[in-house]
């Protein structure tokens, strides 16, 4: 906290000791939102997926988007086209349930992403798939014919 010293409003400078020790509750209340937030309220509690990393290249007929995602299974996935945006999530729960003679020990997690992508009218949406091996998804989006790049070739003149 700051030591501050008021101003009336005659403009004269002095100086009151009288509440210099106590704050007042708009101080107060600056004080108590501008400190950091202990590590257990901001920690992640769910260490489920909260957005993958997207690498997305562009080769001379089609875009490939790799998404790494490990720990899921291909039936995790949702991928929709829906008016040129192509969008990936997946949602997962987990519960685990541990029964002994004296206790029962029950977890739980939930986990869930939602990534979208607008995409270019150069791309030829029947003809995309994918695939999901070793962590990651593979997204391949091919290019319309008129699109795709042509070799460069050399013109002979007459």
């Amino acid at each position: 906290m700051s030591n501050l010293i008021n101003v009336p409003k005659n403009g004269s400078l002095t100086s009151t000791n009288s509440n210099l020790n106590f704050p007042n509750l708009s101080s107060w209340l600056d004080d108590m939102f501008n400190r950091d937030l202990p590590a257990v309220l901001t920690s992640n509690f769910n260490r489920g997926i909260t957005l993958p990393k997207v690498n997305i290249k562009e080769r001379a007929d089609s875009y490939i988007v790799e998404m790494a995602v490990p720990g899921l299974s291909k039936s995790d996935f949702h991928i929709n086209i829906d008016n040129q945006v192509l969008s990936i999530s997946t949602e997962t729960n987990e519960t685990n349930e541990e029964k002994q003679e004296n206790y029962i020990r029950r977890e739980f997690g939930y986990s869930s992403f939602k990534r979208t992508f607008t995409l270019p009218e150069s791309v030829n949406d029947d003809k995309i798939n994918a695939s999901y091996k070793d962590g990651v998804l593979n997204i391949f989006l091919p290019k319309k014919d008129e699109a795709k790049q042509k070799p460069a070739r050399t013109i002979k003149i007459s």
